[in-house]
């Protein structure tokens, strides 16, 4: 078995006929239930991690290894020729029947604009959002289409994204991938349209 020189804290080796993966942070054990809501350092984990772990539920055992084949077939790749200007950026992740896993949009914004003047302002980029399909995240998806971002600016030479996010979920996701909380902070605003036909002004404008 491929993780028979495993060894728990006991010594003893782990059931052969389940699979074994090592774990290396606390999301890896499903004992760590404190993994998905507290970002607690290591010195505070109120259990100490095992060396590896394995699931016996017949159910979570057939959805990992379905997991492990969507990770492995899975191909990132660059949306172009649909119709979308050179500045809207759009890739991604896909099986090879064409299954659409995962997305990421961004676009190029034009500081020109922003500022009103004429100086040859350096080219950024804004995340527009990353989006995987329920069902296959936390199998590093949404990951490899950063990656595939970040590798497109390295060659467009854009150094700097901007994004807003709104959940915690997402902000360790972003802070993960690299992302830092920006000095300025924006304000969150809305336009709520009324539903439905406008009412009709009394008498012409």
């Amino acid at each position: 078995m491929p993780h028979d020189d495993l060894r728990d804290t006991a010594g003893r080796r782990y059931p052969a006929h389940l699979d074994v993966w090592p774990v290396r942070e606390p999301k890896d054990w499903p004992g760590a239930w404190w993994a998905d809501w507290y970002n607690l350092p290591p010195p505070l984990w109120p259990l100490r991690l095992p060396p590896a772990a394995y699931e016996r539920n017949r159910g979570y055992r057939d959805r990992r290894r379905a997991a492990e084949r969507v990770r492995r077939d899975t191909r990132v790749r660059w949306v172009e020729g649909d119709g979308r200007p050179a500045t809207a950026w759009r890739f991604v992740a896909e099986l090879p029947d064409g299954t659409l896993l995962g997305e990421l949009r961004a676009h190029e914004r034009d500081l020109r604009l922003a500022h009103g003047d004429d100086w040859d302002w350096p080219r950024e980029l804004v995340l527009d959002g990353v989006l995987v399909a329920a069902g296959h995240r936390r199998i590093g998806i949404g990951a490899r289409l950063m990656v595939a971002m970040a590798q497109r600016m390295d060659e467009t030479g854009i150094g700097l994204v901007h994004t807003v996010v709104e959940n915690h979920i997402a902000i360790r996701f972003l802070s993960a991938c690299g992302f830092r909380v920006a000095s300025a902070r924006p304000l969150a605003m809305t336009l709520e349209r009324p539903a439905g036909p406008a009412p009709r002004p009394s008498r012409p404008p």
